[in-house]
């Protein structure tokens, strides 16, 4: 049974108003209050839809152990998060015929279903007293909270949705410095020794090294973007670009669509898109014999999987005869919860996915079997410790640049730990590796790949 947030809460409470009314004049903010192990914990009742108890989700494979599946509401198909298993809070076994109570809340465009241990109710308080997160309140990572609020004597955590399920946001220089330090380093980087540094443009008089480096902090500020050795070349030469485009009073970005548009051309081709054939073949043709049984892959920075998908697609095609195994990461819970329910557009099927793909009952085109079985896709962060085998492909497009110096040289050592012998790299199409001892160029068919 499903109801909604006033049929079911607002029967049980007035916000808690007539017994604070001395307290509190103003209320300006709402909030749903649950518990999870015996926690109390909110969120924000703008972000909520309803509230409802539901069961017997429909399981997708090869997904993380905390989507429990996905669930029709009222014809909205939406992924079902258990929150005490994204937390590493302990769960009671389930029975088959158990219901469970869910929070439905929106992030974004899209609908979530968030499994908790018991719904309290609505309770209104003044935003001015809610308090800065502190480690000490929670079991909870930090950064996944965006305060704690006292009232009627119980102390509530409040959780930030948007974070939880890695909705964009560019960063404040304030968040860059949370992040900084609430994620440290998992370990002690090995000194990479670069060789002779590639050739990188020279900045032409007109543009001070002041406005350069203006621009590259402001760069990691608004959009975690990194300058270092992987993409020196590219930045220098963007920048280039960049003052032929703008007048002298607008060399700076005076909002975050600057930056975007600065950045614009440093995606690889097809980036978080389907791919076009010609860019298929070309993988196809630079990918190296192999004739192990079992081809492991690693794809860092999966998105909402139509790199994954593609990747598969062409790996099957490469390898007929191995059983390939992709794992496929990303940060964006978001993103990565949803990304085994991917549905192929029309004018998509129609091309050379159209050997990969199957229709469901109501005509959606949706990829195989042979497809979906070869992908498990994860909520992980590439910057902590990383439990995969030793694998043959590493496909990791525009993530590296995307972590700040410090953690790139992290994940190049992991990188190098976990691949094969006879294995190969493919990063962005704007990220180099030429300056790194460790690691080897060759160009195949328009694909870079590295061998160590």
């Amino acid at each position: 049974m499903e109801n909604t947030i006033e049929q079911t809460l607002m029967q049980e409470t007035s916000y808690d108003m007539e017994d604070q009314s001395d307290k509190i004049t103003v209320i300006d903010f709402k909030m749903i209050t649950f518990s999870l192990s015996g926690k109390d914990y909110a969120i924000d009742i703008m972000k909520v839809k309803e509230i409802a108890k539901a069961g017997h989700f429909t399981y997708v494979p090869n997904t993380s152990s905390f989507v429990l599946g996905v669930h029709n509401l009222r014809g909205d198909i939406i992924p079902i998060i258990d929150l005490r298993i994204f937390f590493n809070i302990p769960v009671e076994e389930r029975k088959d015929d158990d219901l469970e109570n869910l929070i439905v809340v929106s992030v974004g465009e899209q609908s979530f279903g968030v499994v908790v241990d018991h719904i309290d109710k609505v309770v209104g308080i003044q935003q001015s007293s809610i308090q800065p997160p502190h480690p000490l309140f929670g079991d909870i990572n930090i950064k996944y909270i965006s305060g704690v609020v006292e009232n009627a004597n119980r102390l509530f955590i409040l959780l930030d949705i948007d974070r939880i399920f890695g909705l964009r946001q560019a960063p404040t220089v304030e968040s860059a410095k949370e992040q900084e330090h609430f994620s440290p380093a998992q370990k002690t980087i090995a000194d990479h020794k670069p060789t002779q540094k590639q050739e990188t443009p020279v900045l032409e008089h007109k543009a001070s090294d002041l406005d350069y480096n203006f621009l590259v902090e402001d760069l990691k500020v608004r959009k975690s973007f990194n300058l270092s050795l992987i993409n020196e070349a590219w930045i220098k030469s963007r920048y280039m670009k960049w003052l032929d485009e703008r007048d002298a009073e607008n060399i700076q970005f005076n909002s975050d669509e600057d930056a975007e548009l600065f950045l614009k051309p440093f995606a690889s081709k097809f980036s978080h898109d389907f791919w076009e054939e010609s860019y298929a073949e070309q993988l196809y043709k630079a990918l190296p014999e192999n004739t192990a049984k079992q081809i492991t892959v690693w794809n860092p920075g999966c998105g909402k999987g139509h790199e994954s998908f593609s990747l598969a697609c062409v790996l099957k095609k490469r390898y007929p005869e191995a059983r390939i195994r992709i794992y496929a990461q990303d940060t964006d819970l978001l993103a990565v919860s949803s990304a085994q329910m991917l549905r192929v557009p029309q004018n998509q099927a129609e091309s050379w996915y159209a050997p990969f793909l199957t229709k469901t009952v109501s005509g959606e085109h949706v990829f195989n079997a042979d497809i979906t079985e070869m992908l498990f896709f994860e909520y992980h962060d590439i910057t902590h410790n990383n439990a995969l085998p030793n694998v043959d492909i590493i496909f990791c497009r525009d993530v590296l640049s995307y972590l700040d110096k410090e953690k790139q040289e992290i994940v190049l050592e992991d990188f190098e730990d976990k691949l094969k012998g006879n294995g190969v790299l493919i990063i962005g199409d704007n990220e180099v590796l030429t300056n790194y001892v460790d690691w080897h160029s060759k160009e195949v068919a328009s694909i870079t790949m590295y061998t160590k």
